[in-house]
Order: C-alpha cells, then sequence, then structure tokens
C-alpha cells in the first residue's frame, strides 16, 4: 500500500460520528444539514430520472448546467465566464480538487496550505507529489498577512490551495487579505486553486468576493463551486470547476480519468436551481443565520466562548489556553452526549489545540435538545465536561 494512505487515520468525522452512534448522542460534529433540500430542486432531478437522458453527458457537463454556472456567476459575482472554454462539472467539489491537483503538479513542486484545512487537502496534495508549506492561521480572527505569506512562497511554489469561506472556523477573508495572497501569486507566478463552495451560505449582510476577481488573478485561478452546499443537497456530489481554457484544457484531462462524468438528472436539476431568483438564496442563509444565532447563544449562556461565524455550518468555541480539544469533545461525547470537531484534527503540524467545531445545520429541535444535555454539565479549570 502506498505510504501516504498506508499511514492515514480514519478520519475524525467518522470517529466522531461513530462514537455519537455508539453512545445515542446528538451528532453536532459532521456537517450535514438535517433536512432534505429544497423540494422544487429535487423535484427536477427526480422528472429528469423518469423523463430525460440517462445515458454518459458530456464529459465538461450538460450544455444547460455550464450555461447556467455560468449566467449564475454572472449575475451574482460579475465574472465574466464563457460556458463552453471556462466551465467543467465534476462530481463533487473534492473530485475538482483532486484533479487539479493531479493536473498542475509535478513531483517537487511546492503547495501553499492554510491550516486548519479541510481534511482532503494535504493528502491529495501529497499523492501528487506536492510539498506542503503551510500557513498556520490561529483564534481568534484566523487572519494571515503578508510576512506569513513571505515565509511560504518560494520560487519552486507551483499552486496556492485558498479555502474562501474558511471550513472549519467560518471564517471570511476580506479585502486586504485577498490583495496580499494576489500580489504573491502574481510575483511568483502562481496558480490559485481556490475552494469557494461556502460562498453562498454567508451571513449578516457579508457577500463573498472571489479572488478570481482580484486584479491579475483572472488568468491564474482555478474557482471550485459545490451544488451541494447552495441547495444543502450535500449527498448529490455536484461540483463546478471554472477556469480560463488553456487551465481548464488540463483539469479537463484529469477529470477525463477520475469520474469522467456527473449524473445528468442531477445536472439539470442544478441548472434549473441556479436560475433560481434570488429570494430564494437570501431565504437559505437567513434559516441558516437563525440557526447559527440560536446556537451560538445558548452556547455562551452555558459558559462558552463563542467566535464569530461570518459562514459555512459552523462555528467555533475558545476552550482557553492549556486545553486539549481531543479530550474535550471525546469527554463531550461520552458525558452530556453532543458531538462535536476538535479542531486541531484539521492542522498537519503545530496544531492550535483550543477551539471546537459544532454544526448548527439543524433543526430547532435538534439544536435546543443539545443545548439541553450541555445544561447539565460544567466546565472545569482545563475544560473538560464532568457532571453537575
Amino acid at each position: 500500500m502506498n505510504p501516504i494512505f498506508a499511514a492515514a487515520q480514519t478520519s475524525v468525522f467518522e470517529t466522531m460520528s461513530r462514537l455519537a452512534r455508539e453512545t445515542g448522542a446528538i451528532n453536532l460534529g459532521q456537517g450535514f444539514p438535517d433536512d432534505p433540500g429544497p423540494l422544487d430542486v429535487r423535484q427536477r432531478a427526480a422528472d429528469a430520472v423518469l423523463h430525460g437522458f440517462n445515458q454518459y453527458p458530456p464529459m465538461l457537463g450538460l450544455p444547460e448546467l455550464r450555461n447556467a454556472v455560468a449566467a449564475h456567476y454572472k449575475r451574482v459575482q460579475n465574472l465574466d465566464l464563457d460556458p463552453d472554454r471556462e466551465v467543467m462539472v465534476t462530481s463533487g467539489a473534492t473530485e475538482a480538487l483532486a484533479g487539479a491537483l493531479l493536473a498542475l503538479i509535478e513531483p517537487g513542486d511546492e503547495v501553499v496550505l492554510f491550516q486548519p484545512m479541510y481534511d482532503a487537502y494535504l493528502p491529495l496534495v501529497l499523492r501528487a507529489g506536492g510539498v506542503p508549506r503551510f500557513v498556520t492561521l490561529r483564534p481568534p480572527h484566523w487572519r494571515f498577512n503578508e510576512a506569513d505569506l513571505a515565509t511560504v512562497f518560494s520560487a519552486r511554489t507551483r499552486v496556492v490551495l485558498f479555502n474562501n469561506p474558511l471550513n472549519p472556523t467560518g471564517t471570511m477573508f476580506d479585502g486586504e487579505q485577498l490583495a496580499h495572497l494576489a500580489r504573491f501569486c502574481v510575483e511568483h507566478d502562481v496558480v490559485a486553486l481556490c475552494d469557494e463552495v461556502w460562498e453562498h451560505v454567508t451571513f449578516d449582510g457579508v457577500v463573498h468576493r472571489p479572488l478570481m476577481a482580484v486584479p491579475g488573478m483572472r488568468e491564474r485561478t482555478v474557482k471550485i463551486g459545490s451544488a451541494g452546499k447552495i441547495f444543502s443537497l450535500t449527498g448529490w456530489k455536484v461540483g463546478f470547476v471554472m477556469a480560463q481554457p488553456e487551465l481548464l484544457r488540463v483539469l479537463a484531462k484529469a477529470h477525463q480519468f477520475i469520474t469522467f462524468t456527473t449524473p445528468p438528472n442531477l445536472q439539470a436539476a442544478v441548472a434549473y436551481g441556479l436560475g433560481k431568483d434570488e429570494a430564494s438564496f437570501k431565504a437559505m442563509r437567513a434559516g441558516f443565520q437563525r440557526s447559527r444565532d440560536r446556537l451560538g447563544a445558548g452556547l455562551a449562556a452555558r459558559g462558552f466562548t463563542v467566535l464569530p461565524s461570518q459562514a459555512t455550518y459552523f462555528l467555533t468555541v475558545d476552550l482557553g489556553e492549556g486545553a486539549d480539544d481531543v479530550a474535550f469533545c471525546e469527554a463531550l461525547v461520552r458525558g452530556p452526549g453532543v458531538a462535536a470537531i476538535p479542531v486541531s484534527a484539521f492542522y498537519a503540524a503545530g496544531a492550535v489545540r483550543r477551539t471546537v467545531r459544532f454544526c448548527f445545520a439543524k433543526a430547532d429541535a435538534t439544536l435546543d435538545a443539545a443545548l439541553e444535555r450541555l445544561t447539565g454539565a460544567t466546565l472545569g479549570s482545563r475544560r473538560p465536561f464532568t457532571a453537575s
């Protein structure tokens, strides 16, 4: 077995979900909503299965979906994309990331990663032969500056993998940080691989700005989006890749030999969904914001230091200096019976061990039940849970 994967451990999501099942805990760990998703979009998929085309669609995706992607991003982010030459459909954003890394990296190329980071990034970079260079972000603001970038960019840097909004912290990087990153990418002739799957799940009126829109970045950015996140249909695994034609041709060669294509009925439904009016997207954001505020207020009332969450399905709590987030989460799931995720699991080295991630994309009854369980517990001096 390849040592990269032989050394890999079971993901923290699977571990905590298994503990939740074994103990009967309420699972606020793994990030998915507990509702079925918008009925009209699901109905479109069902109709397409019964009455549509169910054979291989084009490798780049159904033309109707590629047209819908281009029109959607023109409307919401003012991006001008050629649907025939600059848009590709993939079987989820993770497939898009894997294909892009395999296509863009030669063994020995350096890849800049921001940690905490989505757990698939590092194994994919290593499997492609890349050499990771880490920018370590820290609570409570999770920001980086020019000095941080100067320590990791070099003549060997080929790709920067940039997640904005950031999972697990719910952070939105501002215009100043985007400008810093763009300058380093241009100066070092680096491709920016942008995981922007949470771009629609933003709160408090904050609007996502794609790195592709920053001056100098249009020709060197690969932008990745996700229908699963936009429509809260995480199991559909429909992603889209946007890049200038020369870059997209390279990415398509990798995609051809990974999944080749994506179920056409789901593509048809996503094309319909992307054309919906802005009111539906505002309603989605408002619903998740209300859930964020419900859980955040409840956690704060129970003694947690809740950090700001501007996007995603997640909020984090700061346990304080000297905390052990892994031990805390294990005690939490076995004691009060609530599953969360230790944020240290999202680091490759030099982990921050004081923060824990909760998923608020749940029904009110689920959030309230979790908070009720936490009412019967107290925070000790080093933040483990003990019975009150």
